[in-house]
């Protein structure tokens, strides 16, 4: 497992440092050196590696998600809400109905087989899609209108819909004596207890962490363990009750932002860098698990079937937002955005062979040449389109989450000692200002050449007063500033 380990970190970097080199998404690179280390092709992943894919893969989506959830803001969630669900259900709708109408006769296989197939294919990879659009986020891309925040949030609500109507349509074919619309019923349900089960962890973790002063480390490992039992937690109750849990992930960091937003900063950024590991297991590992000779077979027919599947989803994408205030390139960038399938094909596209499916086969064949066809199409489109369409705020509110990391800056209620005297101070008061270039703070955003600025007022805690009275300093960190750690130490009770 060890060599496993290094050749995911070895080959993985040095594929995403070559493609994005030459333009191109750098998961693309480890999607390909997955493929070729894999069991398939050259075959260096040891039996033990290939065991624990599976968790791998989950945990390296545990931190994706929460790295989403810690950007979902409430205001964003308000404006993209009504269009987020409306797109979790019409393009995955449209999709299997296009399978449906082309795959009896291109495949030769029944249209119940088809309809198992066309649930396959319609779950949009959270893989690919969420590491992207989190990068606009972070850049300030469509912040305007929240467009990553609708394609997260719909991306998400996507997979538990696509994958309940696979598990009604399965269990048809094994002859099961199931109520459909009782089984349609699990979907609400299983959103709500996901939500529900995200939020009150988060909530009691986020009381912990304004109480105790916690290292940033040790609260995102404490985060991190939460939202792992999260997912345990619907596989143990999932023969009871449906629980999307990944929705609980995303939930967790939502409500920790709501609550905390200093805090949720801070555990963040530790994400953030936790994520480049994590980025190089899942698409590695998912590169792994494509069997390119069952790929294969599936042929021009296969790909044909993937094509029309897609135009019914792009139309459906596109219907589903209608009498929203994006424009038509916007529309194409959702559409676009709703290409790439990985997880969920990589995950249960085997599932019907195993469940003694006549077609089995073919549906595994065409799932996998799925993502072989569509996560690289649609990284590359979404990149292309993304950086063409999305807009940039004329003053984003994200270049004060840059320099915040930038300046490795303290948020407020953090104690703080000074290199030079040796005293500890508090952070008691924070804001985001737009200072004019010679230092002058204004109101006004419209001015030019400003610079975004985070002011601090600090309160010396040796002071018999009380917080906030007393001897204070105060100061204006912008771009121009050296490193907080340079004269500062942060401080932690443990």
């Amino acid at each position: 497992m060890a060599f496993g380990l290094a050749l995911i970190i070895i080959f993985g970097l040095s594929a995403d440092y070559l493609f994005k080199r030459i333009k191109l998404p750098g998961l693309i690179g480890m999607l390909i050196i997955g493929v070729l280390v894999g069991p398939y092709v050259l075959n260096f992943m040891s039996p033990e590696m290939m065991k624990v894919s599976g968790d791998f893969r989950k945990i390296a989506l545990i931190v994706i998600l929460l790295r989403a959830g810690f950007e979902l803001r409430r205001d964003a969630l308000n404006r993209v809400g009504s269009a987020a669900v409306t797109m979790s259900a019409v393009p995955a709708v449209f999709e299997i109905v296009g399978v449906v109408l082309v795959a009896p006769k291109l495949l030769h296989i029944t249209y119940l087989e088809a309809t198992i197939l066309g649930c396959i294919l319609a779950a949009v990879s959270p893989a690919v899609v969420v590491p992207l659009m989190i990068d606009f986020m972070d850049r300030g891309r469509g912040a305007k209108k929240g467009m990553p925040t609708l394609i997260l949030g719909a991306s998400a609500l996507d997979d538990v819909f696509v994958i309940v109507l696979f598990t009604v349509f399965l269990g048809m074919y094994g002859g099961e004596q199931t109520n459909i619309f009782l089984q349609l019923a699990d979907i609400p349900i299983s959103i709500v207890l996901g939500i529900i089960i995200g939020l009150i962890p988060g909530y009691f973790l986020c009381r912990l962490f304004t109480k105790y002063d916690w290292r940033p480390p040790k609260r995102t490992m404490m985060v991190m363990g939460v939202a792992i039992l999260l997912t345990w937690l619907e596989s143990v109750v999932e023969e009871h009750v449906p629980v999307a849990s990944l929705l609980g992930v995303m939930a967790i960091g939502f409500i920790i932002l709501e609550k905390a937003e200093p805090i949720a900063h801070l555990i963040s950024q530790k994400l953030k860098k936790l994520w480049i590991f994590a980025e190089l297991l899942l698409f590695v590992l998912v590169g792994a698990q494509v069997n390119i000779h069952v790929a294969w077979k599936a042929g021009l027919a296969g790909a044909i079937v993937i094509f029309v599947g897609l135009v019914f989803r792009s139309v459906g994408t596109y219907v589903s937002l209608f009498g929203t205030p994006y424009d038509w390139k916007e529309k194409l960038f959702c559409v676009v955005a709703y290409i790439p399938k990985a997880t969920v094909q990589a995950a249960i596209g085997a599932v019907p062979l195993a469940a003694g499916v006549a077609a089995g086969e073919v549906i595994l064949a065409v799932a996998v040449l799925s993502i072989i066809i569509t996560a690289p199409l649609g990284a590359i489109g979404i990149m292309i389109f993304g950086e063409r369409i999305l807009d940039y705020g004329e003053q984003s509110a994200y270049k004060f989450k840059e320099l915040r990391e930038k300046l490795a800056l303290p948020h407020v209620g953090e104690r703080v000692r000074s290199k030079v005297s040796g005293t500890i101070w508090k952070v008691i008061e924070q804001k985001e200002v737009w200072l004019e270039d010679g230092g002058k703070s204004v109101s006004s955003q419209d001015a030019l050449n400003l610079l975004p600025a985070i002011y601090l007022r600090y309160w010396k805690e040796s002071e018999n007063t009380g917080t906030g009275k007393g001897k204070t300093l105060s100061h204006h960190y912008t771009q121009k500033d050296p490193s907080f750690d340079d004269h500062w130490e942060i401080l932690y009770d443990w």
